[in-house]
């Protein structure tokens, strides 16, 4: 009955949604002049963006993770969307004790008071799929007992069904190609994140990818006291990385803890190409180090998410552009990326994007992370029409894995920007950037090496001296190519 009853209260927030656009359509038609404006929609816009917001919060679960996503995906929501959903990324009141209990008890057969030293029913956090609960062990350690809600899984099921339908319906009225991958990531990223053990391998794999950084710290896992719906870990202290005055008492310089968080996650997406999807300021603790440094702890690792191939040669090309200011490279690594849809009309697309980037191109480079309003409002373009507008949009794929990449890159510059707003991420970045460079550069010469030079396979098998001695000077000309080659786009 229950599932009967979300399934309809979430089905009226999006109804409500569609017949107000509808209504906005038709009168469109008959009076299009005085209807058809953008001031216009951008007011129906904000108006449905606030139903939104309040349905999402009476509907909490899914609704609240969904309103957080699409909270930072400003490249295909409109701004009123975006703005009004922000507010979901603060604080979720957290579930009874008795409801929480119940998951844990499916998981061991014991309440946690039965199996913990101590455990505090009180939670130390909570969020949409889950909360967080202080407990000890026999032998003393302090740890953090992380619990997903119970019927989450069912209730993921239901409110996915919904969405898909939500989605199928407003593509009519913002026609972006491919924007049911938008329904597919976030299905898979909540199985995910509802799935603790992957959450735990995160983990794991994250912790071995800092191993040569004592400064990034990582959580340990208890696999004894964890299950696919528990997550125990060693409890990590530290002061929230937004709490300036809070950051001051330690004697950090906001500036440095800024510095560091930029370093992190340049790190993982460029070197490491693992990064995490869900850099929220909950998910980021600060410590003082023993000499005084800044330690970032890194939290709930869930939606931790590998950049793809297509991204990341879309990306070298985008880099290389705007560096050598070469349009035709950009308009490359955005085809490369997955965003040209196919059947759109690509000599709009290319003809917007060479347009924008020799705005972009008249700026300096060091200025990118620290674009004003009058620097937006120069890259604006107010006399493109709307009709020339919704078909560029027809025109524009969601490639896959660009979901995961554009939520963490707004969220993690949109903190960087508040802990310390004069930081330069860009200049931070550089050195993990160059790196990446470097390693995409040896890999397409290493490409080319192989199809000029690799002998056929017969002679491989037949002597593989000759395999060996060809590799190795072609070895060499790779790595002195690539050098050049990035160095050539780095000066």
């Amino acid at each position: 009955m229950w599932a009967a009853m979300r399934l309809l209260r979430a089905t009226r927030v999006f109804l409500v949604i569609f017949l107000s656009y509808m209504w906005q359509v038709s009168w469109a038609r008959l009076w299009k002049s005085r209807y058809d404006t953008i001031a216009r929609w951008q007011k129906i816009n904000r108006r449905n963006a606030r139903r939104m917001y309040k349905g999402f919060v009476n509907l909490r679960g899914v609704y609240i993770k969904l309103g957080q996503i699409l909270s930072v995906m400003g490249t295909f929501l409109p701004r009123e969307y975006t703005e009004e959903l922000e507010a979901l990324q603060d604080d979720v009141p957290p579930a009874s004790f008795k409801t929480i209990r119940e998951t844990f008890i499916k998981s061991f057969g014991k309440r946690p008071k039965e199996i913990f030293a101590t455990f505090n029913n009180e939670p130390i956090a909570s969020a949409s799929l889950g909360q967080v609960h202080e407990a000890t062990n026999a032998a003393g350690d302090r740890l953090a007992v992380k619990i997903l809600y119970p019927n989450v899984a069912t209730i993921i099921k239901i409110d996915l069904k919904v969405l898909g339908w939500a989605l199928r319906v407003y593509r009519n009225f913002v026609p972006i190609h491919s924007i049911e991958r938008v329904h597919e990531q976030l299905s898979d990223m909540l199985s995910r994140e509802t799935d603790l053990e992957n959450e735990a391998r995160c983990v794991e794999r994250m912790t071995k990818n800092f191993a040569g950084d004592p400064d990034t710290l990582f959580p340990k896992v208890y696999p004894e006291y964890s299950s696919r719906t528990v997550m125990t870990m060693s409890f990590m202290d530290g002061v929230k990385i937004t709490k300036k005055d809070a950051l001051k008492s330690l004697q950090l310089d906001p500036y440095d803890v800024a510095t560091k968080l930029t370093k992190v996650f340049y790190k993982q997406l460029f070197i490491d190409r693992f990064f995490h999807a869900d850099p929220h300021p909950g998910n980021f603790f600060v410590q003082r180090g023993p000499d005084g440094q800044v330690r970032i702890v890194v939290l709930d690792l869930g939606s931790a998410t590998q950049l793809t191939d297509n991204l990341a040669d879309g990306m070298f090309d985008i880099l290389s552009g705007l560096m050598t200011r070469k349009d035709d490279l950009v308009v490359q690594g955005i085809d490369t990326m997955g965003f040209m849809a196919e059947g759109g009309d690509r000599a709009l697309l290319e003809g917007t994007v060479r347009k924008y980037f020799e705005k972009l191109l008249n700026l300096n480079i060091t200025d990118f992370s620290k674009l004003d309003p009058g620097v937006a409002q120069q890259l604006s373009d107010p006399d493109m029409k709307r009709d020339d507008l919704r078909e560029l949009m027809k025109s524009i794929a969601y490639p896959e894995g660009w979901f995961y990449v554009e939520r963490a890159a707004v969220i993690m510059f949109g903190l960087q920007a508040t802990i310390a707003p004069k930081l330069n991420g860009i200049h931070v970045g550089f050195p993990y950037v160059a790196q990446f460079l470097m390693e995409r550069n040896q890999k397409r010469f290493a490409e080319q090496a192989a199809r000029k030079t690799a002998p056929p396979d017969a002679v491989i098998a037949k002597d593989k001296t000759l395999a060996g001695e060809t590799v190795k000077p072609v070895t060499a000309e790779i790595k002195a190519g690539a050098e050049s080659e990035t160095e050539a786009l780095l000066n």
